[in-house]
């Protein structure tokens, strides 16, 4: 090829540039094009706001993943295998088969979002910003203090005490740091939902971003767990034996009075139900409101403002006190295709047990018994009407099917049971459209007999499974606050609120008063309260742990329904099936289902192993007992 002086001059500058970088000693030391230093972003307000979006990023989608922690509890059963929850639920986990970790609480995620509010907190506070507007960096610090306690809380919910980080790491750092007693967790977060609550007050917050209000939410919670059993060592070590001693200040408090740490919850939890008048829905009712009503209030706060269905109110937003919410068309979430009927093209996931659906009562307030002829027969009717807004059962009214399936369903029914049916003049036996014999969709059908309703939008106009909803998921709502009083008040024998309380939530869905007022008795009525005002909720899980009453409720074996339609005397019907008590005796029966999941307690599972990987990189963390 014949080279020209033109391609020469070239050659030359090509290799004098590539001498001169190969001589130059920060050649490799450059910035990532899709990345900013620490100082270009906190010279820029606008930038400096974006950082602090990223933050929020920890949060995820609440609790409306595909895999609910609802199902690590007796409350539902996942509906897949070779996902992990199987492991926890059979007491199987270790530091190498962790089972499921969900990214709202896993160890590196967490302490990610954490360096994230540290190096907020660390630009603000040390004056490395070029923010001048005073409010402006109130805001971001206060929404940094929040966060941090937000994600310290989850950490220290799983785990026990764990290395408070307040500094931001480089790489060339000493890493490897010990694990704070559980004590020093929570005053920190305590530390930090003060700090964040003073500079966001008075402060106009936008949606999904943090309040004073949340901040002291945080620091309610925080401090109704801190009082709990779970964290007592009298308590503690009477329930869970062989606990090293120089473990047990990694997870409760070796010294001090339960009582005083209940009084402190008791006065953090009254605090948030005084800030703010309008916050809570519907809690200054003197008389049940009718059972109908019940059911509508209990959707309305499940919903948050985010339906547009039918008799939903959206004043049940007011409940809300922090959410994540999901917007169109940017964001949303799909719940309803994670949980929804097979019958439906959904993947039926986190399907309420039988546990869950019969501690529901009766609507007059007695406890629901198999036992009871009258109820045994008809076990849907007359129930706290909580249980109709939180799980699809055999014959319950659902969305159209039609849109999704053809004309197969025109009644818009749950099926989950086998009924006699005619079909071109022959008696056959047909399998419901939401059972694992389902001739739409036969795989993903209930186990349990039900299907999840609570935070799946009801609207007969998102009936698709890839269609997306906008209902928030609610970290904290009012209601907790005021279970959360109801609780300390109780422990501490102050049982005059606590009636008083607990009959307002009560009031609200169209259960009767509560007349018992002794305290052993009204710790029982209170927490299976929480059970069925909280459920799915994320809850369950943590306060099975915290009362140690773990190996009594979720250590129990999943229990199931099996339903049958035969016809009665004289009686037919012909194809398509629809529920029908005037055609079918109906029986139901209850059976223990250990399958899926032979579910055992194990107390290790009192607290989350720290995975094998992170004690590896840092040989200062004490294993959690067990382990």
């Amino acid at each position: 090829m014949k080279t020209t002086l033109k391609n020469k001059n070239l050659y030359l500058l090509v290799f004098i540039m590539i001498m001169g970088a190969a001589c130059k000693k920060d050649f490799l030391n450059v910035a990532p094009p899709n990345q900013l230093s620490a100082d270009v972003v906190w010279s820029d307000p606008t930038l400096a706001e974006a950082y602090m979006n990223d933050a929020y990023k920890g949060l995820i989608n609440g609790g409306l993943s595909e895999q609910m922690l609802a199902s690590v509890s007796d409350e539902s059963l996942f509906n897949h295998t070779g996902r992990g929850i199987d492991i926890v639920n059979t007491g199987n986990v270790s530091p190498t088969t962790t089972g499921w970790i969900d990214d709202s609480w896993n160890w590196d995620r967490m302490y990610l979002y954490i360096r994230t509010c540290n190096t907020a907190i660390d630009r603000i506070v040390s004056g490395k910003n070029s923010i001048s507007d005073q409010t402006k960096k109130d805001q971001f610090l206060g929404e940094a203090y929040f966060l941090r306690a937000y994600y310290y809380q989850q950490l220290l919910r799983f785990y026990g005490g764990v290395p408070l980080i307040t500094k931001v790491y480089n790489i060339t750092d000493d890493l490897k740091v010990k694990r704070n007693t559980y004590e020093e967790c929570v005053n920190f977060i305590v530390k930090d939902c003060d700090e964040a609550n003073k500079l966001l007050s008075g402060k106009t917050m936008g949606q999904g971003r943090a309040t004073a209000l949340a901040a002291l939410a945080i620091k309610s919670r925080v401090l109704l767990y801190a009082a709990s059993d779970l964290h007592d060592k009298a308590k503690l070590t009477a329930k869970v034996s062989g606990i090293p001693d120089q473990t047990l200040p990694l997870l409760c408090y070796t010294s001090g009075n339960q009582a005083d740490r209940y009084r402190l919850a008791q006065t953090a939890a009254k605090a948030v139900m005084d800030a703010d008048p309008r916050t809570g829905y519907k809690l200054n009712l003197s008389a049940p409101v009718s059972a109908s009503q019940g059911a509508i209030n209990y959707a309305s706060i499940a919903m948050g403002g985010g339906s547009k269905a039918p008799n939903i109110d959206p004043a049940g937003a007011s409940e809300i006190i922090f959410a994540k919410y999901f917007l169109l068309p940017n964001y949303a979430v799909t719940p309803n295709l994670y949980n929804g009927p097979n019958g439906y093209h959904n993947w039926g996931g986190n399907s309420p047990i039988g546990l869950l659906v019969d501690d529901y009562d009766m609507q007059d307030g007695t406890p629901f018994s198999w036992s009871n002829p009258l109820e045994k027969a008809d076990p849907y009717k007359n129930r706290d009407p909580r249980f109709y807004a939180t799980v699809l059962y055999d014959g319950s009214d659902w969305k159209p099917r039609d849109k999704v399936s053809g004309n197969v369903d025109p009644a818009n029914q749950i099926q989950t049971g086998t009924y006699d049916l005619m079909v071109s003049g022959k008696l056959t036996s047909f399998s419901g459209l939401d059972t694992r014999n389902s001739s739409l969709e036969n795989w993903n059908g209930t186990y349990t007999g039900y299907y999840y309703h609570k935070f799946t939008d009801p609207d007969p106009n998102i009936i698709d499974q890839n269609m997306p909803q906008t209902i928030p998921w609610p970290f904290f709502r009012y209601t907790e606050a005021v279970l959360n009083y109801i609780e300390a008040s109780i422990e501490l024998g102050d049982t005059g609120p606590a009636v008083e309380w607990l009959n307002k939530i009560r009031f609200r869905v169209g259960m009767p008063a509560v007349t018992a007022t002794g305290q052993t008795s009204l710790r029982n009525i209170y927490r299976h309260e929480r059970r069925i005002e909280m459920a799915y909720e994320e809850q369950r899980y943590h306060d099975v742990r915290r009362w140690l009453i773990a190996n009594e409720t979720v250590g129990r074996k999943v229990t199931i329904v099996t339903v049958t339609g035969k016809f009665k005397s004289g009686k037919t019907q012909s194809s398509p099936y629809h529920y029908d008590p005037s055609v079918y005796d109906y029986s139901y029966t209850p059976s223990e289902y250990n399958v899926l999941e032979n579910r055992a307690w194990n107390n290790a599972l009192y607290f989350r192993p720290i995975t094998r990987d992170e004690v590896n990189k840092n040989n200062l963390l004490i294993q959690n007992p067990g382990y």
